[in-house]
């Protein structure tokens, strides 16, 4: 049987990640142009990069856009828990994390009409939080809530974006259902800019959706982690067969 043959990326990214768990490339340390490791290496850029990216999806290496490539400090990692359920009170997703939130006022329009389940225009409330650990964005969310409901006065408070998972699970009026789907794909040019990773690194797409007893959705969370370092929990409590014939 022939052993099969290590690509050049799989080869670089080898030698690199030695580097950096014996110390010889230390955290923080800002490495060599893409340009000066291809040609160390002998191959071209476009190879180097999908070796970066390898090793950036392993949490290893940094991208900062405009300053170059980062051995990556080492960093937190996000805990969602789905199902409805806070995070756990010991994730460091609650820790040593400031948060950014900018609350903007527009109309309901494409992909928020069937979201939200809301005429066209409908009058929306957007947070948009970003999650930072240092100069390190960890995450992002973007959480509506349609007007009429914050003008009502309702007893709940407004949404918390360094804790929107518990937020969610607890809005004002009393919840009915939980909707989340979970995909991976590759984050948007923006997504990439805001969160400061490669445009070939995959990233958790969640969308999270509360709905009221009369079946109106109050809020909605479409949120954006990076996969290199993001934990998801979802936890099912089973109905026993004996309470199910009991429906």
């Amino acid at each position: 049987m022939t052993d099969t043959v290590p690509s050049r990326r799989q080869v670089i990214a080898d030698d690199m990640r030695s580097q950096i768990t014996t110390g010889q490339l230390k955290a923080g340390e800002r490495l060599p142009s893409e340009t000066r490791l291809a040609s160390r290496y002998g191959v071209s850029t476009s190879t180097l990069r999908n070796a970066l990216a390898l090793l950036q999806s392993e949490g290893l290496i940094e991208k900062t856009h405009g300053k170059g490539n980062f051995v990556a400090l080492t960093s937190r990692r996000l805990t969602y828990v789905g199902g409805g359920r806070k995070p756990l009170e010991a994730s460091p997703i609650d820790s040593g994390l400031r948060v950014t939130v900018h609350a903007t006022h527009l109309q309901a329009q494409g992909h928020l009409i069937p979201l939200l389940r809301v005429p066209a225009n409908t009058e929306l409330t957007q947070f948009l939080c970003v999650r930072n650990e240092g100069t390190s964005p960890h995450s992002l969310a973007r959480i509506y809530v349609p007007r009429d409901l914050q003008e009502k006065n309702l007893p709940c408070e407004p949404p918390s974006c360094a804790n929107f998972e518990a937020r969610l699970a607890g809005p004002c009026p009393p919840l009915a259902e939980i909707r989340e789907r979970l995909t991976a794909r590759l984050p948007t040019p923006e997504e990439v800019e805001i969160l400061q990773i490669s445009s070939t690194l995959a990233v958790l797409d969640i969308t999270r959706v509360a709905i009221d007893g009369t079946g109106r959705v109050v809020e909605a969370a479409l949120l954006v982690l990076p996969s290199h370092r993001t934990d998801a929990y979802f936890i099912t409590h089973p109905v026993p067969v004996e309470r199910k014939r009991e429906r």
